[in-house]
């Protein structure tokens, strides 16, 4: 086992929780990630976050969504924490290069998705253009809302393995 796993299996339930809540903000999901310790290995325990995401309520997933900015926003999202504030702005550096039209256009295009669907847009952001997450916004507009969920699960687990990764190698 190496030294960051046991880093986490050995903090107490509370701390341990607040340090998963970084990386998927759903208390359901922490919780379990928590109750599961310990994991075998690290890609054991990535692998138990992305599924996860899958067994989450859709009121869970919305709790999750909460603590993820708009993209191409500067500003923290309101319940983001020094660490998330952090990652959300190197997951979202394409989108920091990107000119006032792009990010004019996501900032209309963030609205109208929020209206329709009625929560944040959500797309993995790391290594991506602003132009690209511009296009899939567009794109996903078009989703029927079952199908936005299912879009919307699959980039909370993607963005959640990758936190908790990066989790692992902060100690």
């Amino acid at each position: 086992m190496s030294s960051r796993l046991e880093w986490l299996g050995s903090l107490p339930l509370e701390e341990a929780e607040t340090h998963l809540l970084t990386c998927n903000a759903s208390r359901t999901w922490a919780r379990k990630m928590v109750a599961n310790r310990p994991y075998a290995d690290e890609s054991s325990l990535i692998a138990a976050a992305v599924a996860g995401v899958a067994e989450l309520s859709w009121a869970d997933v919305e709790e999750a969504l909460d603590a993820h900015p708009r993209i191409g926003e500067r500003e923290a999202a309101r319940h983001q924490s020094e660490r998330e504030a952090r990652w959300s702005a190197d997951e979202q550096s394409g989108a920091s290069e990107a000119d006032a039209r792009v990010l004019a256009e996501l900032a209309a295009g963030n609205l109208a998705y929020e209206e329709h669907f009625g929560h944040v847009f959500l797309i993995r952001a790391a290594g991506r253009s602003a132009a690209e997450m511009l296009a899939e916004l567009r794109h996903r507009l078009g989703n029927p809302v079952a199908e936005e969920h299912r879009v919307v699960r699959h980039e909370l687990a993607d963005i959640t393995g990758r936190r908790v990764r990066m989790l692992l190698e902060e100690r």
